[in-house]
């Protein structure tokens, strides 16, 4: 049996009403309270006590894999859901349930968000970025939406993203077109501002405090429309949509952060059987091909040992492994979260197709 290591004091107290949960102060005060045994290694974890609010905890508390019967499976995920593996071939190929995956995408996802939003309060501001809609679905070609993404040009470094339920369009057969009526007749329209709110926020949540913003985009005629409602200096450079898309292209940064979440991620492919039942699904999914894009994987592809672009950036100054990006729990109580960021943490986007959906309401596991 492996002892647990005395030698651990938790950092503060995981409980969020407790005074000693956000900023430690001198004089907090805890003891141990003895272990439990579980099955998966290590097997036998210590317990602590709050002196102050009473709330007892283990060291499990602070880590990735609390409440996991299988904590294996979570540093596995990354790497195989940016292989573009769907959740059934991951199931399959660790021999674990489709809802094991489902419910560890989800905590990863969250992980994920929590991790970039925690190093980007202490990086400089991006003062150029370029910015592009992504088109995909959920549930049915009959959902698409969009997922707007903000790249840095300089260093190809993903800053932030979010998304817009859009309705369906281009050329539909009479019978779609019938379908897509019963559909919004029975379920309701997509907001026809939604885009132009999603991009709004995006680029306030860019520019942040910032007198003056650099943006790059193509003609989409909601942009001009967001960027005039942003309370601060904007230079907006717009290139053609109909311009050779290769390295010279000022959206290149951007496209080329689309073109690999396409090839990386198996719900995003031109023509699949693993797409998105929903948006909260494929958002998670974003946030982990985010971290990964941005602290895991080098710039250029043909420079495989090349920095990343958050070592460009220099919010890092190595490349993240899974073990460092996993080594602690991050509490969202302890963590600024933009508002769009906040609603992908609790689950709270709706897919109108679904009657049922699960939202992350553990009080335990916030």
């Amino acid at each position: 049996m492996k002892h647990t290591d005395d030698s651990f004091n938790p950092p503060h107290c995981p409980n969020a009403k407790c005074q000693f949960h956000g900023q430690l102060h001198a004089g907090w005060r805890f003891k141990r309270i003895g272990t439990f045994e579980r099955q998966a290694a290590p097997h036998c974890i210590q317990r602590f006590l709050c002196l102050h609010c009473h709330r007892s905890f283990s060291t499990q508390t602070f880590s990735t894999t609390y409440w996991l019967k299988r904590p294996d499976v979570l540093p596995q995920l990354l790497t195989k859901t940016n292989g573009c593996m769907a959740n059934r071939q991951i199931a399959r190929d660790l021999r674990v349930a489709p809802s094991t995956i489902d419910g560890q995408l989800a905590r990863l996802g969250r992980h994920c968000l929590l991790y970039h939003a925690e190093r980007m309060t202490t990086a400089v501001p991006v003062s150029r970025v370029a910015i592009d809609g992504f088109v995909t679905f959920e549930h049915s070609q009959f959902w698409p939406f969009h997922h707007h993404l903000a790249v840095e040009p300089e260093s190809d470094f993903i800053v932030y993203f979010t998304d817009s339920e859009v309705r369906r369009s281009g050329s539909m057969t009479p019978a779609q077109k019938r379908k897509r009526e019963r559909l919004e007749t029975a379920l309701g329209r997509p907001d026809p501002k939604a885009v132009y709110k999603d991009v709004k926020h995006l680029l306030e949540v860019v520019a942040g405090s910032q007198p003056h913003l650099t943006i790059l985009s193509d003609e989409h005629r909601t942009y001009p429309q967001a960027i005039k409602s942003l309370g601060c200096a904007v230079t907006h450079l717009v290139t053609s949509s109909k311009e050779r898309r290769d390295a010279g292209n000022q959206l290149f940064p951007v496209n080329l952060a689309d073109l690999l979440l396409r090839h990386s991620s198996a719900n995003h492919k031109r023509e699949t059987i693993a797409w998105s039942k929903r948006r909260q699904a494929s958002a998670e999914r974003l946030a982990i091909f985010l971290v990964w894009r941005n602290y895991m994987k080098s710039r250029r592809e043909k420079r495989p040992r090349g920095p990343t672009p958050a070592e460009v950036r220099g919010i890092v100054d190595h490349r993240v492994t899974v073990e460092e990006l996993l080594e602690q729990r991050i509490f969202v109580s302890r963590t600024s979260l933009p508002a769009r960021w906040v609603d992908y943490y609790w689950r709270e986007i709706e897919t109108r197709a679904l009657p049922q959906q699960r939202r992350h309401a553990l009080s335990y596991a916030a």
